[in-house]
């Protein structure tokens, strides 16, 4: 039986789906029904791959999706799936691998034919409903495509069929592992530190990405071999884009990406995911130079994301749009005249510290940006600039704000309530761990029977979560777990394994596929290697193994990440690029740290070093002086004595011996 001939996303849980219920087209949701569908009539899918805040997919949606004549022949010719990539990673990625296949460029929105079975023949990304840009207009496509499916349908088919089977081998990963060596991490730092831009910091040329993962190769390479051009790299490519007008320099918080090659014009939305991870970057950088810029950025951005971006219940939303009132970048933009009617006489001292810069081809009004030196002089008078930010805050309040795609994903809340929980430690603001735990809890207490949900928006939940989504919420639940010292969060973050265990673990017990085994609408099922914007789903694994068998002591959940480490290793090997984050998480692997302290809670000295000497690759356990009993502390499962303050700092499963003095403790944690 076929779905009923009308638009179907109104019940949808995404607001980008909803965002389209009013379409003429008959869009239908990803799920079996609709791939029944399909099948039925014999007919091929268009299928349409987008998120709340991308501004070309609200492009394409106004002129071609709202058009009562396209939306006429994709009725006529196709059965229509709409998908929220950051509902269903694991559809994009496949169907996104497709498009690279083919030679293309990927993006979003991706615009993709598949056979009646789901299997990719053609597609592309933007399409404008005339032809321009170089592109053929969107009826021309579909009539065209519809053409070859007639007339070429067995050639098609076989087509799909290679293409699918070229998509497979790709994400659901060959077998074999590799060693994990220290020479392999510094190939990879090197070949990385060869693509940056040393005068305006990230990669080389534009479009310019924050690229977090590439980052954290290079913080690693710093830790690990001391290699000091590699942390300089980050520091300047954090000073530039935290001048830059890619960095929201009124209310705080990072833009997606930056046009240009200067960090000048963004990209205007802003993720949960892209602020997590600069937030934790920030929070080392300010731990390596105690330059002040660091913080104050991650006090303005967690000030943004507690004012914006909480839903009710404390978790956080996805994204914000970057169009308001139709228009990209108006709520951020700003005319001299605006700026100086919302300061009045305190416009002058504002211009001092910042400027307002409209590069050539740009349309919208000017964008606030600083220059290094400014900004300099701006984190020394960081209080005499805050009353001035808050009256333009106070001001872009009037304005239409951008949307906002309130649905609370399980692996992005956990990317920042790690880093909340991470910064908060480290720069003692309790108020951002109460924060992150609050958060925690509205995840887990979304769960059904154990598991937790991938995507939460109000009373609507979808399940069954991915393996990013375990993951992440284990690596959170670390993290809460060292600020606070609560062992109810080592307890969830060991459930959290257990589920990724039971529902994603392969066959051979050597890596966990990116979704459940009782999944029935995915038709590749694929691994998760390859790192987005975010780290990789199969990187966000390795971390969580190797910080809990630290936490914990336990070896067989060590020997289980290290055997996920050496078969992670062998696909990245083969893979041309997305390895980042596996390479990343490898380095914990092969030297993680632990730091267990026994300390005075009431006059501690020691504890105070650990906080303000963070580390990716170490996890910190403090434990009360006085302490009968705790989790297996030591390699070897060994408590040790807790009647007189001292710290142990262990490599594996070697520690050096017990340090009592701050002073020496401080030394040996910056060595």
């Amino acid at each position: 039986m076929t779905l009923p001939t009308r638009n179907l996303l109104a019940e949808e849980a995404s607001p980008y789906l909803q965002q389209h219920s009013d379409n003429p087209v008959h869009w239908r949701g990803w799920s079996p029904a609709a791939l029944a569908e399909a099948r039925e009539l014999g007919r091929p899918i268009l299928l349409s791959i987008g998120y709340a805040a991308c501004h070309w997919c609200h492009v394409m949606a106004h002129e071609s999706f709202e058009n009562d004549a396209v939306a006429a022949v994709m009725n006529r010719l196709y059965v229509n799936i709409k998908v929220d990539r950051e509902e269903r990673p694991d559809i994009d990625q496949i169907y996104m691998a497709a498009l690279h296949a083919m030679g293309e460029q990927g993006g979003w929105p991706l615009t993709m034919f598949l056979t009646p079975d789901g299997k990719p023949f053609w597609g592309g990304t933007y399409f404008p409903r005339e032809a321009r840009y170089g592109r053929p207009g969107f009826i021309q496509v579909l009539e065209a495509v519809d053409k070859a499916w007639r007339e070429k349908r067995e050639s098609l088919a076989e087509s799909a069929d290679g293409l699918t089977a070229h998509v497979e081998q790709r994400l659901a990963g060959a077998k074999g592992k590799a060693v994990l060596d220290r020479d392999t991490l510094a190939d990879l730092a090197g070949s990385i530190d060869g693509m940056i831009d040393r005068d305006l910091g990230g990669l080389k040329s534009a479009p310019k990405f924050p690229n977090a993962p590439f980052m954290h190769t290079l913080w690693l390479s710093w830790l690990r071999d001391g290699k000091t051009e590699h942390r300089d790299a980050v520091l300047i490519s954090l000073e530039k884009m935290l001048a830059g007008g890619i960095y929201d320099h009124v209310g705080g918080g990072l833009s997606r990406y930056s046009t240009d090659a200067e960090w000048l014009v963004p990209h205007f939305e802003k993720m949960l995911y892209d602020n997590a991870q600069l937030i934790r970057l920030c929070n080392w950088a300010h731990a390596a130079t105690d330059n002040g810029l660091f913080r104050v950025r991650i006090e303005e951005t967690v000030a943004w994301l507690l004012r914006e971006m909480r839903v009710e219940g404390g978790a956080f939303a996805a994204s914000l749009d970057a169009d308001s009132d139709g228009e990209e970048g108006l709520f951020y933009t700003w005319s001299r005249g605006e700026v100086e009617a919302a300061l009045g006489d305190d416009a002058p001292p504002f211009f001092r510290y910042f400027e307002l810069a409209a590069p050539h081809g740009w349309e919208g009004k000017p964008i606030i940006r600083q220059s290094e030196a400014r900004q300099r002089e701006g984190i020394a008078d960081h209080a005499r600039l805050a009353p001035l930010k808050a009256k333009l805050l106070a001001a872009r309040e009037q304005r239409v704000r951008p949307g906002r795609d309130g649905k609370a994903l399980t692996d992005w809340n956990g990317l920042m309530i790690a880093a909340l929980a991470e910064a908060g430690h480290s720069l003692q603001r309790p108020d951002w761990i109460e924060a992150a735990a609050k958060a925690f809890t509205h995840i887990v207490e979304a769960s059904q029977d154990g598991r937790l949900p991938h995507s939460i928006l109000g009373a609507k939940k979808l399940f069954p979560a991915l393996s990013s989504d375990y993951a992440a919420m284990t690596n959170a639940a670390i993290a809460l777990f060292e600020a606070t010292g609560d062992p109810a969060y080592s307890d969830h973050a060991s459930h959290f394994v257990d589920e990724l265990d039971r529902w994603h673990m392969d066959g051979d017990k050597t890596s966990y596929w990116l979704t459940a085994s009782d999944s029935g609408d995915v038709p590749i099922r694929i691994r998760g290697d390859v790192d987005e914007a975010i780290p990789s789903a199969t990187s966000q694994i390795i971390e969580a193994l190797v910080r809990l068998s630290s936490l914990t002591g336990d070896i067989d959940l060590w020997d289980k990440a290290w055997a996920t480490a050496e078969h992670a290793m062998g696909r990245a090997a083969r893979q041309s690029y997305g390895q980042a984050g596996i390479i990343n998480a490898c380095a914990l692997a092969l030297e993680p740290l632990k730091l267990v302290i026994i300390d005075k809670p009431e006059s501690s000295t020691l504890v105070p070093v650990a906080n303000r000497n963070p580390d990716p690759r170490r996890v910190d356990i403090v434990v009360p002086i006085g302490t009968e009993a705790n989790r297996p502390l030591l390699p070897g499962g060994q408590l040790p004595p807790t009647d007189r303050p001292g710290a142990w700092f262990c490599t594996g499963q070697l520690c050096l011996p017990v340090v009592t003095d701050a002073e020496e403790l401080e030394k040996l944690l910056r060595r």
